[in-house]
Protein backbone atom coordinates (compact mmCIF):
# COMPACT_ATOMS: atom_id res chain seq x y z
CA UNK A 1 0.00 0.00 0.00
CA UNK A 2 1.14 3.31 -0.70
CA UNK A 3 0.93 6.79 1.43
CA UNK A 4 0.09 9.86 -0.78
CA UNK A 5 2.06 12.41 1.50
CA UNK A 6 0.76 15.06 -0.14
CA UNK A 7 -2.26 16.28 -2.25
CA UNK A 8 -4.79 18.79 -2.60
CA UNK A 9 -8.70 18.82 -2.86
CA UNK A 10 -10.65 21.73 -3.32
CA UNK A 11 -13.33 23.60 -4.57
CA UNK A 12 -13.49 26.52 -7.68
CA UNK A 13 -15.17 28.74 -5.38
CA UNK A 14 -12.91 28.76 -2.21
CA UNK A 15 -10.11 28.87 -4.31
CA UNK A 16 -9.69 33.31 -5.79
CA UNK A 17 -6.58 31.83 -7.83
CA UNK A 18 -8.76 29.49 -9.71
CA UNK A 19 -11.82 31.57 -9.79
CA UNK A 20 -10.35 34.57 -11.61
CA UNK A 21 -8.51 35.82 -14.67
CA UNK A 22 -5.73 33.21 -15.40
CA UNK A 23 -2.40 34.56 -13.46
CA UNK A 24 1.09 33.33 -13.55
CA UNK A 25 1.82 30.48 -11.53
CA UNK A 26 4.90 28.32 -10.60
CA UNK A 27 3.92 25.54 -12.21
CA UNK A 28 2.42 26.90 -15.50
CA UNK A 29 -0.86 27.48 -17.05
CA UNK A 30 -3.24 25.49 -15.10
CA UNK A 31 -6.53 25.55 -17.08
CA UNK A 32 -7.15 22.01 -17.09
CA UNK A 33 -7.62 22.32 -13.18
CA UNK A 34 -9.43 25.17 -12.87
CA UNK A 35 -12.93 22.68 -11.85
CA UNK A 36 -13.77 21.20 -8.63
CA UNK A 37 -11.38 18.32 -7.42
CA UNK A 38 -13.17 16.74 -4.69
CA UNK A 39 -12.93 13.46 -2.45
CA UNK A 40 -14.71 10.82 -4.77
CA UNK A 41 -12.50 11.62 -7.88
CA UNK A 42 -9.15 12.07 -5.85
CA UNK A 43 -10.03 8.70 -3.93
CA UNK A 44 -10.64 6.62 -7.51
CA UNK A 45 -7.45 7.92 -9.16
CA UNK A 46 -5.49 7.04 -5.36
CA UNK A 47 -6.67 3.90 -5.19
CA UNK A 48 -6.29 2.72 -8.97
CA UNK A 49 -2.84 3.18 -7.77
CA UNK A 50 -2.17 1.64 -5.31
CA UNK A 51 -3.07 4.42 -2.49
CA UNK A 52 -4.49 3.32 0.70
CA UNK A 53 -3.77 6.66 2.52
CA UNK A 54 -3.37 10.43 2.54
CA UNK A 55 -2.07 13.59 3.59
CA UNK A 56 -3.80 16.87 2.12
CA UNK A 57 -1.88 20.28 2.26
CA UNK A 58 -3.05 23.30 2.70
CA UNK A 59 -4.46 24.85 -0.90
CA UNK A 60 -4.01 28.28 -0.53
CA UNK A 61 -7.50 29.40 0.97
CA UNK A 62 -7.59 33.11 1.81
CA UNK A 63 -5.17 32.52 5.02
CA UNK A 64 -8.25 34.12 6.77
CA UNK A 65 -10.24 31.06 6.02
CA UNK A 66 -6.94 28.57 7.50
CA UNK A 67 -9.81 27.21 9.86
CA UNK A 68 -12.61 27.03 7.72
CA UNK A 69 -10.43 25.04 5.15
CA UNK A 70 -9.81 22.78 8.06
CA UNK A 71 -13.40 22.54 9.05
CA UNK A 72 -14.09 21.66 5.56
CA UNK A 73 -11.35 18.92 5.15
CA UNK A 74 -12.25 17.08 7.96
CA UNK A 75 -16.16 17.23 7.02
CA UNK A 76 -14.78 15.54 4.16
CA UNK A 77 -12.93 12.89 6.03
CA UNK A 78 -16.30 12.19 7.94
CA UNK A 79 -18.41 11.87 4.71
CA UNK A 80 -15.68 9.80 2.65
CA UNK A 81 -12.60 8.64 5.49
CA UNK A 82 -9.96 10.70 3.23
CA UNK A 83 -7.39 12.31 4.12
CA UNK A 84 -6.36 10.14 6.71
CA UNK A 85 -4.33 13.87 7.68
CA UNK A 86 -3.78 17.67 7.00
CA UNK A 87 -1.48 19.94 7.46
CA UNK A 88 -3.56 23.69 7.61
CA UNK A 89 -1.90 27.31 7.44
CA UNK A 90 -1.90 30.18 9.08
CA UNK A 91 -0.69 33.87 8.38
CA UNK A 92 2.32 33.12 10.33
CA UNK A 93 3.42 36.15 10.22
CA UNK A 94 0.60 37.56 12.50
CA UNK A 95 1.06 37.85 15.89
CA UNK A 96 -2.71 35.94 16.11
CA UNK A 97 -1.53 32.87 14.88
CA UNK A 98 -1.76 30.78 18.11
CA UNK A 99 -5.08 31.85 18.12
CA UNK A 100 -5.70 29.96 14.67
CA UNK A 101 -3.97 27.00 15.65
CA UNK A 102 -6.08 26.53 18.82
CA UNK A 103 -8.96 26.84 16.81
CA UNK A 104 -7.71 24.13 13.64
CA UNK A 105 -6.45 21.65 16.37
CA UNK A 106 -10.39 22.45 17.70
CA UNK A 107 -11.86 21.91 14.55
CA UNK A 108 -9.88 18.25 13.61
CA UNK A 109 -8.03 16.06 15.06
CA UNK A 110 -6.22 15.44 12.14
CA UNK A 111 -3.98 18.15 12.08
CA UNK A 112 -0.51 16.95 11.87
CA UNK A 113 1.21 20.27 10.72
CA UNK A 114 1.16 23.72 9.20
CA UNK A 115 2.51 24.94 5.66
CA UNK A 116 3.42 28.45 4.38
CA UNK A 117 5.07 28.85 1.29
CA UNK A 118 9.06 30.66 2.22
CA UNK A 119 9.93 30.07 -1.02
CA UNK A 120 11.25 32.99 -3.11
CA UNK A 121 12.79 33.52 -6.51
CA UNK A 122 14.54 35.97 -8.57
CA UNK A 123 12.03 35.02 -11.80
CA UNK A 124 8.79 36.65 -10.03
CA UNK A 125 6.43 33.80 -11.38
CA UNK A 126 8.67 31.58 -9.49
CA UNK A 127 7.76 33.46 -6.10
CA UNK A 128 5.71 33.15 -3.23
CA UNK A 129 7.25 34.98 -0.50
CA UNK A 130 8.00 38.48 0.07
CA UNK A 131 11.40 38.08 0.41
CA UNK A 132 14.20 35.45 0.62
CA UNK A 133 14.51 35.57 4.16
CA UNK A 134 11.55 35.67 6.12
CA UNK A 135 12.16 33.18 8.37
CA UNK A 136 14.10 35.11 9.94
CA UNK A 137 10.98 37.66 11.32
CA UNK A 138 10.97 37.07 14.77
CA UNK A 139 7.06 37.11 14.57
CA UNK A 140 7.30 34.32 12.38
CA UNK A 141 9.45 32.41 14.21
CA UNK A 142 7.68 32.73 17.69
CA UNK A 143 5.00 31.07 15.83
CA UNK A 144 7.12 28.11 14.56
CA UNK A 145 8.22 27.45 17.81
CA UNK A 146 4.38 27.59 19.12
CA UNK A 147 3.67 24.43 16.79
CA UNK A 148 5.67 22.25 18.77
CA UNK A 149 2.61 22.84 21.48
CA UNK A 150 0.40 20.50 19.49
CA UNK A 151 3.22 18.22 18.11
CA UNK A 152 2.95 19.68 15.06
CA UNK A 153 5.28 19.60 11.86
CA UNK A 154 6.45 22.60 9.30
CA UNK A 155 6.74 22.34 5.73
CA UNK A 156 9.07 23.88 4.77
CA UNK A 157 9.29 24.79 1.07
CA UNK A 158 12.42 27.00 -0.47
CA UNK A 159 14.38 27.05 -3.18
CA UNK A 160 18.12 25.94 -3.04
CA UNK A 161 19.60 29.31 -2.81
CA UNK A 162 17.56 29.79 0.83
CA UNK A 163 18.85 26.27 2.34
CA UNK A 164 21.72 27.17 3.78
CA UNK A 165 19.26 30.28 5.79
CA UNK A 166 17.03 27.41 5.92
CA UNK A 167 19.66 24.76 7.31
CA UNK A 168 20.19 27.11 10.34
CA UNK A 169 16.19 27.65 10.97
CA UNK A 170 15.80 24.41 11.10
CA UNK A 171 18.46 23.63 13.76
CA UNK A 172 16.96 26.26 15.63
CA UNK A 173 14.00 24.04 16.69
CA UNK A 174 15.57 20.95 17.08
CA UNK A 175 12.04 19.17 18.51
CA UNK A 176 9.81 20.36 15.47
CA UNK A 177 9.66 17.90 12.54
CA UNK A 178 10.42 20.03 9.04
CA UNK A 179 9.04 18.35 5.72
CA UNK A 180 10.85 19.47 2.27
CA UNK A 181 8.55 20.13 -0.66
CA UNK A 182 8.88 18.42 -3.32
CA UNK A 183 12.81 17.69 -2.13
CA UNK A 184 13.87 21.28 -2.45
CA UNK A 185 12.27 22.34 -6.05
CA UNK A 186 14.99 21.77 -7.79
CA UNK A 187 15.48 24.30 -10.87
CA UNK A 188 18.80 25.50 -12.26
CA UNK A 189 22.15 24.62 -11.27
CA UNK A 190 22.18 21.34 -10.13
CA UNK A 191 25.45 21.58 -7.62
CA UNK A 192 23.87 24.51 -5.79
CA UNK A 193 20.42 22.45 -5.38
CA UNK A 194 22.53 19.39 -4.14
CA UNK A 195 24.66 21.38 -1.71
CA UNK A 196 21.48 22.87 -0.45
CA UNK A 197 20.06 19.09 0.29
CA UNK A 198 23.39 18.44 2.05
CA UNK A 199 23.07 21.20 4.44
CA UNK A 200 19.46 20.15 5.67
CA UNK A 201 20.04 16.59 5.50
CA UNK A 202 22.41 17.35 7.92
CA UNK A 203 19.69 18.20 10.25
CA UNK A 204 18.43 14.90 11.53
CA UNK A 205 14.89 16.69 11.89
CA UNK A 206 14.25 17.43 8.54
CA UNK A 207 12.58 15.00 5.95
CA UNK A 208 12.14 15.24 2.69
CA UNK A 209 9.08 14.97 0.14
CA UNK A 210 9.19 13.01 -2.85
CA UNK A 211 6.90 14.93 -5.21
CA UNK A 212 6.03 18.18 -7.79
CA UNK A 213 9.19 17.00 -10.08
CA UNK A 214 6.69 18.45 -12.99
CA UNK A 215 6.57 21.80 -11.72
CA UNK A 216 9.34 23.61 -14.03
CA UNK A 217 9.13 21.25 -17.04
CA UNK A 218 5.46 20.49 -17.22
CA UNK A 219 5.84 16.69 -18.15
CA UNK A 220 6.94 13.37 -16.02
CA UNK A 221 10.55 13.69 -16.40
CA UNK A 222 11.89 10.13 -15.49
CA UNK A 223 15.70 11.39 -15.66
CA UNK A 224 14.75 13.44 -13.47
CA UNK A 225 13.19 12.00 -10.94
CA UNK A 226 15.32 9.87 -10.99
CA UNK A 227 18.23 12.21 -9.83
CA UNK A 228 16.02 13.86 -7.68
CA UNK A 229 15.20 10.30 -5.89
CA UNK A 230 18.89 8.90 -6.04
CA UNK A 231 20.17 12.23 -4.34
CA UNK A 232 17.39 12.29 -1.78
CA UNK A 233 17.85 8.78 -1.20
CA UNK A 234 21.90 9.27 -0.77
CA UNK A 235 21.81 12.17 1.35
CA UNK A 236 18.64 11.47 3.83
CA UNK A 237 17.92 7.87 3.34
CA UNK A 238 14.85 5.85 3.16
CA UNK A 239 14.24 6.53 6.33
CA UNK A 240 13.57 10.27 5.82
CA UNK A 241 12.15 10.68 2.20
CA UNK A 242 8.24 9.89 0.95
CA UNK A 243 6.17 9.90 -1.59
CA UNK A 244 3.64 12.37 -2.74
CA UNK A 245 1.91 13.03 -5.56
CA UNK A 246 0.62 16.75 -6.02
CA UNK A 247 -2.32 16.29 -7.27
CA UNK A 248 -4.14 17.68 -8.77
CA UNK A 249 -1.67 20.22 -10.23
CA UNK A 250 0.51 17.18 -11.81
CA UNK A 251 -3.10 16.36 -13.26
CA UNK A 252 -2.58 19.68 -15.74
CA UNK A 253 0.37 17.84 -17.34
CA UNK A 254 -0.22 13.77 -17.09
CA UNK A 255 -2.38 10.94 -14.97
CA UNK A 256 -2.14 9.62 -12.12
CA UNK A 257 -1.33 5.97 -13.29
CA UNK A 258 1.59 7.43 -15.58
CA UNK A 259 3.20 9.68 -12.56
CA UNK A 260 3.26 6.94 -10.12
CA UNK A 261 4.66 4.27 -12.19
CA UNK A 262 7.40 6.59 -13.25
CA UNK A 263 8.15 6.93 -8.96
CA UNK A 264 7.75 3.50 -8.70
CA UNK A 265 10.96 2.95 -11.54
CA UNK A 266 13.17 5.36 -9.92
CA UNK A 267 12.78 4.12 -6.17
CA UNK A 268 14.97 0.79 -5.07
CA UNK A 269 13.18 -1.81 -4.17
CA UNK A 270 14.84 -2.33 -0.69
CA UNK A 271 14.04 1.61 -0.24
CA UNK A 272 10.30 1.13 -1.14
CA UNK A 273 8.24 0.52 1.81
CA UNK A 274 9.72 3.25 4.09
CA UNK A 275 9.47 5.89 0.82
CA UNK A 276 6.05 4.70 0.40
CA UNK A 277 4.66 3.74 3.18
CA UNK A 278 6.27 3.52 6.62
CA UNK A 279 8.31 7.32 6.36
CA UNK A 280 4.66 8.83 6.08
CA UNK A 281 2.96 6.86 8.42
CA UNK A 282 5.35 8.15 10.87
CA UNK A 283 6.22 11.25 10.29
CA UNK A 284 2.06 12.37 10.18
CA UNK A 285 1.20 10.09 12.50
CA UNK A 286 -1.19 7.63 10.76
CA UNK A 287 -2.70 4.31 12.10
CA UNK A 288 -1.60 1.60 10.50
Amino acid sequence: MIVDSHHHLWRVRDLAWLRGPMQPRIFGPYAPIRRDYLAEEYVADATANGIGQSVYVQANWPLEQSVEEVRWVHSVHEQSGWPHAIVASADLFDGAAVETFAAAHAASPLVRGVRLQLHWHENPQYRYASGPRQMHDPTFRANVAALADYGWLFELQVFAAQMQDAAQFVADYPQTTFVLVHSGMLEGDVGEWRAGLERLAAQPNVVTKLSGQGTFVHRVDADLIRLVTDTALELFGPDRCMFGTNFPVERIWTDMRTLVDAWKAAIPEDAAAAVFRDTARRVYRLAS
